[in-house]
Protein backbone atom coordinates (compact mmCIF):
# COMPACT_ATOMS: atom_id res chain seq x y z
CA UNK A 1 0.00 0.00 0.00
CA UNK A 2 2.83 2.31 0.43
CA UNK A 3 2.88 3.57 -3.38
CA UNK A 4 -1.14 4.45 -2.94
CA UNK A 5 -1.10 7.99 -4.32
CA UNK A 6 -4.10 8.11 -1.85
CA UNK A 7 -2.20 8.33 0.90
CA UNK A 8 -0.24 11.14 -0.26
CA UNK A 9 -2.26 13.70 1.01
CA UNK A 10 -1.42 12.34 4.62
CA UNK A 11 2.18 13.62 4.40
CA UNK A 12 4.35 16.70 2.94
CA UNK A 13 5.85 16.49 -0.20
CA UNK A 14 9.06 16.86 -0.87
CA UNK A 15 8.74 20.47 -1.83
CA UNK A 16 6.93 21.37 1.13
CA UNK A 17 9.20 19.56 3.84
CA UNK A 18 12.19 21.84 1.77
CA UNK A 19 10.59 24.93 2.50
CA UNK A 20 10.04 24.03 6.21
CA UNK A 21 13.97 23.13 6.30
CA UNK A 22 14.97 26.40 4.90
CA UNK A 23 12.74 28.53 7.02
CA UNK A 24 13.80 26.54 9.80
CA UNK A 25 17.38 27.42 9.16
CA UNK A 26 16.84 31.28 8.40
CA UNK A 27 14.25 31.55 11.55
CA UNK A 28 17.26 29.81 13.91
CA UNK A 29 19.91 31.26 12.73
CA UNK A 30 18.89 35.46 11.67
CA UNK A 31 15.45 35.83 13.75
CA UNK A 32 15.94 33.69 17.11
CA UNK A 33 18.94 35.79 18.32
CA UNK A 34 16.93 38.75 17.96
CA UNK A 35 13.51 37.34 19.62
CA UNK A 36 14.15 37.84 23.25
CA UNK A 37 15.58 41.85 22.79
CA UNK A 38 12.50 42.49 20.06
CA UNK A 39 9.86 41.49 22.94
CA UNK A 40 12.27 43.22 25.51
CA UNK A 41 12.28 46.65 24.28
CA UNK A 42 8.60 46.13 21.68
CA UNK A 43 10.77 47.14 18.58
CA UNK A 44 9.73 45.80 14.83
CA UNK A 45 11.84 42.82 14.19
CA UNK A 46 13.97 44.65 11.20
CA UNK A 47 16.65 41.55 11.14
CA UNK A 48 13.54 39.40 10.64
CA UNK A 49 12.19 41.42 8.20
CA UNK A 50 15.22 41.61 6.28
CA UNK A 51 16.05 37.91 6.47
CA UNK A 52 12.42 37.30 5.42
CA UNK A 53 12.72 39.48 2.15
CA UNK A 54 16.33 37.90 1.52
CA UNK A 55 15.04 34.03 1.51
CA UNK A 56 11.60 35.00 -0.30
CA UNK A 57 10.11 34.23 2.75
CA UNK A 58 8.31 37.83 3.28
CA UNK A 59 5.25 37.69 1.37
CA UNK A 60 5.19 34.06 -0.31
CA UNK A 61 1.80 33.92 -1.42
CA UNK A 62 2.10 36.27 -3.93
CA UNK A 63 1.49 34.69 -7.32
CA UNK A 64 4.40 34.73 -9.67
CA UNK A 65 2.67 36.69 -12.49
CA UNK A 66 3.25 40.34 -9.70
CA UNK A 67 7.17 38.89 -8.98
CA UNK A 68 6.05 36.49 -6.29
CA UNK A 69 7.07 32.79 -5.64
CA UNK A 70 3.71 31.82 -5.47
CA UNK A 71 4.11 29.71 -2.71
CA UNK A 72 0.72 27.59 -1.87
CA UNK A 73 -1.67 27.96 1.26
CA UNK A 74 0.08 24.97 2.87
CA UNK A 75 3.51 26.34 1.78
CA UNK A 76 2.75 30.10 3.12
CA UNK A 77 1.21 27.96 6.61
CA UNK A 78 4.97 26.41 6.83
CA UNK A 79 6.79 29.89 6.78
CA UNK A 80 4.57 31.35 9.14
CA UNK A 81 4.58 28.32 11.48
CA UNK A 82 8.50 27.94 10.92
CA UNK A 83 9.13 31.53 12.06
CA UNK A 84 6.63 31.69 15.00
CA UNK A 85 8.42 28.57 16.65
CA UNK A 86 10.90 31.31 17.27
CA UNK A 87 9.30 34.10 17.33
CA UNK A 88 5.42 35.08 17.05
CA UNK A 89 5.92 38.58 16.31
CA UNK A 90 8.06 38.35 13.30
CA UNK A 91 5.90 35.38 11.82
CA UNK A 92 3.06 38.61 11.95
CA UNK A 93 5.28 39.74 9.09
CA UNK A 94 4.57 37.51 6.16
CA UNK A 95 0.89 36.65 8.10
CA UNK A 96 -0.44 40.17 7.86
CA UNK A 97 1.01 40.38 4.26
CA UNK A 98 -1.31 37.96 3.15
CA UNK A 99 -4.02 39.20 5.21
CA UNK A 100 -3.38 42.62 3.71
CA UNK A 101 -3.18 41.73 0.31
CA UNK A 102 -5.81 38.93 0.25
CA UNK A 103 -8.48 41.44 -0.99
CA UNK A 104 -6.64 42.41 -4.00
CA UNK A 105 -5.78 38.78 -4.47
CA UNK A 106 -9.50 37.65 -4.65
CA UNK A 107 -11.13 40.72 -6.17
CA UNK A 108 -8.83 43.58 -7.76
CA UNK A 109 -8.78 43.93 -11.02
CA UNK A 110 -5.12 43.33 -12.44
CA UNK A 111 -4.14 47.23 -12.52
CA UNK A 112 -4.84 47.05 -8.84
CA UNK A 113 -2.50 43.54 -8.51
CA UNK A 114 0.02 45.03 -10.58
CA UNK A 115 0.34 48.33 -8.87
CA UNK A 116 0.58 46.53 -5.06
CA UNK A 117 1.02 43.23 -4.94
CA UNK A 118 4.34 43.91 -7.39
CA UNK A 119 6.07 45.98 -4.76
CA UNK A 120 4.71 43.21 -1.74
CA UNK A 121 6.47 40.67 -3.37
CA UNK A 122 9.68 42.22 -3.89
CA UNK A 123 9.66 42.90 -0.49
CA UNK A 124 9.70 47.07 -0.60
CA UNK A 125 6.66 47.36 2.13
CA UNK A 126 4.61 45.39 4.35
CA UNK A 127 0.51 45.44 3.78
CA UNK A 128 -1.92 45.95 6.55
CA UNK A 129 -5.42 45.19 6.62
CA UNK A 130 -7.95 48.00 8.60
CA UNK A 131 -11.34 46.23 9.11
CA UNK A 132 -11.78 46.63 13.12
CA UNK A 133 -12.90 49.84 14.81
CA UNK A 134 -13.37 50.38 18.40
CA UNK A 135 -17.29 49.92 18.38
CA UNK A 136 -17.30 47.26 15.58
CA UNK A 137 -15.01 44.30 16.70
CA UNK A 138 -16.73 41.30 16.13
CA UNK A 139 -19.62 43.09 14.67
CA UNK A 140 -17.82 44.35 11.64
CA UNK A 141 -21.19 45.04 9.86
CA UNK A 142 -21.74 48.02 12.56
CA UNK A 143 -18.10 49.88 11.16
CA UNK A 144 -18.62 53.45 11.03
CA UNK A 145 -15.85 54.43 8.32
CA UNK A 146 -17.20 56.07 5.98
CA UNK A 147 -15.70 56.85 1.93
CA UNK A 148 -17.73 59.26 0.14
CA UNK A 149 -17.52 59.72 -3.40
CA UNK A 150 -16.45 63.08 -4.75
CA UNK A 151 -15.81 62.93 -8.38
CA UNK A 152 -14.00 60.56 -9.12
CA UNK A 153 -12.24 60.53 -5.55
CA UNK A 154 -13.71 59.20 -2.74
CA UNK A 155 -12.78 60.68 0.59
CA UNK A 156 -12.81 58.02 4.19
CA UNK A 157 -13.11 59.67 7.54
CA UNK A 158 -13.16 57.85 10.71
CA UNK A 159 -10.99 54.85 12.31
CA UNK A 160 -9.55 51.82 12.65
CA UNK A 161 -8.69 49.81 15.62
CA UNK A 162 -5.58 47.09 16.66
CA UNK A 163 -4.14 47.19 13.29
CA UNK A 164 -1.07 45.30 13.13
CA UNK A 165 1.99 46.50 11.74
CA UNK A 166 0.02 49.94 11.33
CA UNK A 167 2.99 52.62 10.72
CA UNK A 168 5.55 50.30 9.16
CA UNK A 169 3.77 49.09 6.68
CA UNK A 170 3.15 50.94 3.05
CA UNK A 171 0.17 49.92 2.24
CA UNK A 172 -3.35 49.14 3.88
CA UNK A 173 -6.48 47.60 2.57
CA UNK A 174 -9.47 49.29 4.11
CA UNK A 175 -13.02 48.78 4.87
CA UNK A 176 -15.48 51.59 5.07
CA UNK A 177 -19.44 52.49 4.58
CA UNK A 178 -19.96 53.70 0.94
CA UNK A 179 -23.93 53.80 1.15
CA UNK A 180 -24.98 54.36 5.06
CA UNK A 181 -28.56 53.81 4.02
CA UNK A 182 -28.24 50.83 2.16
CA UNK A 183 -28.68 47.05 3.56
CA UNK A 184 -26.54 46.14 6.26
CA UNK A 185 -23.45 43.87 5.26
CA UNK A 186 -24.02 45.27 1.51
CA UNK A 187 -23.11 48.52 1.51
CA UNK A 188 -19.24 48.51 2.48
CA UNK A 189 -16.09 48.89 0.15
CA UNK A 190 -12.85 47.75 0.34
CA UNK A 191 -10.21 50.60 -0.46
CA UNK A 192 -6.12 50.41 -0.93
CA UNK A 193 -4.92 53.18 1.05
CA UNK A 194 -1.31 54.58 0.95
CA UNK A 195 0.95 55.57 4.24
CA UNK A 196 1.43 58.94 2.42
CA UNK A 197 -2.10 59.50 1.42
CA UNK A 198 -2.99 63.17 2.81
CA UNK A 199 -5.48 63.18 5.67
CA UNK A 200 -4.37 59.70 7.01
CA UNK A 201 -2.66 59.01 9.94
CA UNK A 202 -1.83 56.43 12.88
CA UNK A 203 -1.89 56.55 16.49
CA UNK A 204 0.52 55.11 18.93
CA UNK A 205 1.71 51.70 19.67
CA UNK A 206 -0.31 49.86 21.98
CA UNK A 207 0.86 48.39 24.46
CA UNK A 208 0.58 44.54 24.92
CA UNK A 209 0.50 41.59 26.93
CA UNK A 210 2.23 39.82 23.64
CA UNK A 211 3.46 39.95 20.29
CA UNK A 212 5.14 43.21 21.48
CA UNK A 213 7.75 43.37 18.14
CA UNK A 214 4.88 43.95 15.96
CA UNK A 215 3.68 47.50 16.56
CA UNK A 216 -0.24 47.70 16.86
CA UNK A 217 -1.80 50.94 16.35
CA UNK A 218 -5.20 52.98 15.15
CA UNK A 219 -5.71 53.96 11.77
CA UNK A 220 -7.42 57.75 11.66
CA UNK A 221 -8.56 59.48 8.40
CA UNK A 222 -9.49 63.30 8.65
CA UNK A 223 -11.10 63.41 5.08
CA UNK A 224 -8.43 61.49 3.71
CA UNK A 225 -9.12 61.87 -0.10
CA UNK A 226 -7.68 58.71 -2.48
CA UNK A 227 -7.92 58.07 -6.22
CA UNK A 228 -10.94 55.92 -7.84
CA UNK A 229 -9.54 53.36 -9.03
CA UNK A 230 -8.05 52.33 -5.82
CA UNK A 231 -11.45 50.17 -5.28
CA UNK A 232 -10.93 46.59 -3.95
CA UNK A 233 -13.68 44.73 -5.89
CA UNK A 234 -17.18 45.96 -6.29
CA UNK A 235 -18.79 48.88 -4.92
CA UNK A 236 -20.61 47.61 -1.78
CA UNK A 237 -19.40 44.14 -2.11
CA UNK A 238 -16.40 44.93 0.94
CA UNK A 239 -18.25 43.10 3.54
CA UNK A 240 -18.54 39.82 2.01
CA UNK A 241 -14.47 40.44 0.63
CA UNK A 242 -14.04 40.29 3.72
CA UNK A 243 -15.11 37.87 5.30
CA UNK A 244 -13.96 35.34 2.27
CA UNK A 245 -10.43 36.93 3.10
CA UNK A 246 -10.77 36.06 6.94
CA UNK A 247 -11.64 32.31 5.72
CA UNK A 248 -8.65 32.18 4.11
CA UNK A 249 -6.08 34.00 6.58
CA UNK A 250 -7.92 32.62 9.88
CA UNK A 251 -5.65 29.19 8.59
CA UNK A 252 -2.46 31.14 8.87
CA UNK A 253 -3.17 32.35 12.78
CA UNK A 254 -3.72 28.41 13.27
CA UNK A 255 0.15 28.08 11.35
CA UNK A 256 1.13 30.60 14.00
CA UNK A 257 -0.18 28.90 17.37
CA UNK A 258 0.84 25.49 16.05
CA UNK A 259 4.25 27.06 15.54
CA UNK A 260 4.61 28.98 19.05
CA UNK A 261 3.23 25.29 20.47
CA UNK A 262 5.73 23.66 18.89
CA UNK A 263 8.66 25.92 20.05
CA UNK A 264 7.03 25.97 23.49
CA UNK A 265 7.39 21.99 23.74
CA UNK A 266 10.49 21.77 21.71
CA UNK A 267 12.33 24.07 24.78
CA UNK A 268 10.21 22.10 27.64
CA UNK A 269 11.64 18.50 26.50
CA UNK A 270 14.97 20.09 26.35
CA UNK A 271 15.30 21.17 29.62
CA UNK A 272 13.27 18.72 31.35
CA UNK A 273 15.96 15.89 29.93
CA UNK A 274 19.20 18.09 31.55
CA UNK A 275 17.21 19.27 34.70
CA UNK A 276 17.81 16.55 37.79
CA UNK A 277 15.40 16.56 41.18
CA UNK A 278 15.57 13.74 43.71
CA UNK A 279 18.77 12.19 41.81
CA UNK A 280 17.27 11.96 38.35
CA UNK A 281 16.47 13.44 34.82
CA UNK A 282 12.77 15.31 35.62
CA UNK A 283 12.08 13.95 32.86
CA UNK A 284 12.19 10.28 33.83
CA UNK A 285 8.99 10.91 36.48
CA UNK A 286 5.85 9.21 34.89
CA UNK A 287 3.79 12.63 35.52
CA UNK A 288 6.20 14.61 33.44
CA UNK A 289 6.18 12.14 30.63
CA UNK A 290 1.74 12.24 30.45
CA UNK A 291 2.12 16.40 30.53
CA UNK A 292 4.56 16.02 27.41
CA UNK A 293 2.73 13.21 25.36
CA UNK A 294 -0.51 15.42 26.29
CA UNK A 295 0.89 18.53 24.75
CA UNK A 296 2.77 16.56 21.73
CA UNK A 297 -1.02 14.62 20.86
CA UNK A 298 -2.54 18.00 21.08
CA UNK A 299 -0.01 19.40 18.88
CA UNK A 300 -0.02 17.11 15.84
CA UNK A 301 -3.94 17.12 16.11
CA UNK A 302 -3.52 20.86 15.69
CA UNK A 303 -1.34 20.42 13.18
CA UNK A 304 -3.30 18.11 10.89
CA UNK A 305 -6.49 20.23 11.16
CA UNK A 306 -4.34 23.10 9.98
CA UNK A 307 -2.62 21.87 6.91
CA UNK A 308 -6.18 19.97 5.89
CA UNK A 309 -7.50 23.33 6.39
CA UNK A 310 -4.80 25.13 4.27
CA UNK A 311 -5.36 22.43 1.39
CA UNK A 312 -9.07 23.62 1.41
CA UNK A 313 -7.87 27.17 1.07
CA UNK A 314 -6.01 26.41 -2.10
CA UNK A 315 -9.02 24.68 -3.97
CA UNK A 316 -11.20 27.14 -2.32
CA UNK A 317 -13.30 24.13 -1.02
CA UNK A 318 -16.39 25.16 0.40
CA UNK A 319 -16.21 24.04 3.50
CA UNK A 320 -13.23 26.13 3.54
CA UNK A 321 -15.04 28.35 6.28
CA UNK A 322 -16.05 25.41 8.87
CA UNK A 323 -12.42 24.14 8.74
CA UNK A 324 -10.47 27.70 8.54
CA UNK A 325 -12.25 28.66 11.88
CA UNK A 326 -11.48 25.10 13.28
CA UNK A 327 -8.07 25.16 12.49
CA UNK A 328 -7.76 28.69 13.91
CA UNK A 329 -9.57 28.02 17.22
CA UNK A 330 -8.55 24.58 17.95
CA UNK A 331 -4.95 25.35 17.63
CA UNK A 332 -5.11 28.90 19.49
CA UNK A 333 -6.91 26.91 22.22
CA UNK A 334 -3.82 24.26 21.65
CA UNK A 335 -1.08 27.21 21.54
CA UNK A 336 -2.17 28.55 25.36
CA UNK A 337 -2.75 24.98 27.16
CA UNK A 338 1.08 23.62 25.70
CA UNK A 339 2.45 27.21 26.29
CA UNK A 340 1.42 27.03 30.21
CA UNK A 341 2.08 23.79 30.25
CA UNK A 342 5.57 24.30 29.12
CA UNK A 343 6.26 27.15 31.94
CA UNK A 344 4.96 24.60 34.33
CA UNK A 345 7.18 22.00 33.57
CA UNK A 346 10.12 24.84 33.96
CA UNK A 347 8.86 25.38 37.30
CA UNK A 348 10.26 28.65 38.68
CA UNK A 349 12.36 28.66 35.61
CA UNK A 350 9.67 28.78 33.49
CA UNK A 351 8.32 32.06 35.04
CA UNK A 352 11.37 34.13 34.44
CA UNK A 353 12.73 36.03 31.26
CA UNK A 354 15.51 33.82 31.08
CA UNK A 355 13.29 31.28 29.20
CA UNK A 356 11.19 32.42 25.78
CA UNK A 357 8.72 29.80 27.53
CA UNK A 358 6.78 33.08 29.31
CA UNK A 359 7.00 34.86 26.09
CA UNK A 360 5.07 32.23 24.17
CA UNK A 361 2.81 31.91 26.55
CA UNK A 362 2.18 35.33 26.49
CA UNK A 363 1.93 35.38 22.42
CA UNK A 364 0.00 32.69 22.66
CA UNK A 365 -2.80 34.04 24.23
CA UNK A 366 -3.48 37.27 21.23
CA UNK A 367 -4.37 33.70 18.74
CA UNK A 368 -7.25 32.97 21.02
CA UNK A 369 -8.73 36.97 19.90
CA UNK A 370 -7.48 38.21 16.51
CA UNK A 371 -9.01 37.36 13.00
CA UNK A 372 -11.96 36.80 15.18
CA UNK A 373 -12.24 35.52 18.21
CA UNK A 374 -12.34 32.23 19.03
CA UNK A 375 -16.29 32.25 20.42
CA UNK A 376 -16.73 33.81 16.96
CA UNK A 377 -15.00 30.84 15.51
CA UNK A 378 -17.44 28.77 16.90
CA UNK A 379 -20.55 30.69 15.67
CA UNK A 380 -18.70 30.07 12.54
CA UNK A 381 -18.35 26.49 12.67
CA UNK A 382 -21.94 26.29 14.17
CA UNK A 383 -23.54 28.11 11.23
CA UNK A 384 -21.98 25.91 8.31
CA UNK A 385 -22.95 22.87 10.18
CA UNK A 386 -26.80 24.38 10.24
CA UNK A 387 -26.43 25.22 7.04
CA UNK A 388 -25.84 21.19 6.02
Amino acid sequence: MSGNPDFDTYRLSEDHEAIREAVRAVAEDKIAPYAAEVDEDSRYPQEAHDALVASDFFAPHVPEEYGGVGADALATCLVIEEVARVCASSSLIPAVNKLGSMPLILAADDDVKKRYLTPLAAGETTFSYGLSEREAGSDTAAMRCKAVRDGDDWVISGQKSWITNAGVSGFYTVLAVTDPDGPRGNNITAFVVEKDDAGFTVGEKERKLGIKGSPTRELHFDRCRIPGDRVVGEVGSGLKLALQTLDHTRVTIGAQAVGIAQGALDHAVAYVKERQQFGRAVAEFQGIQFMLADMAMQLEAARQLVYVAAAKSERGDPDLPFFGAAAKAYASDVAMQVTTDAVQLLGGAGYTRDFPLERMMRDAKITQIYEGTNQVQRIVMARQLLKG
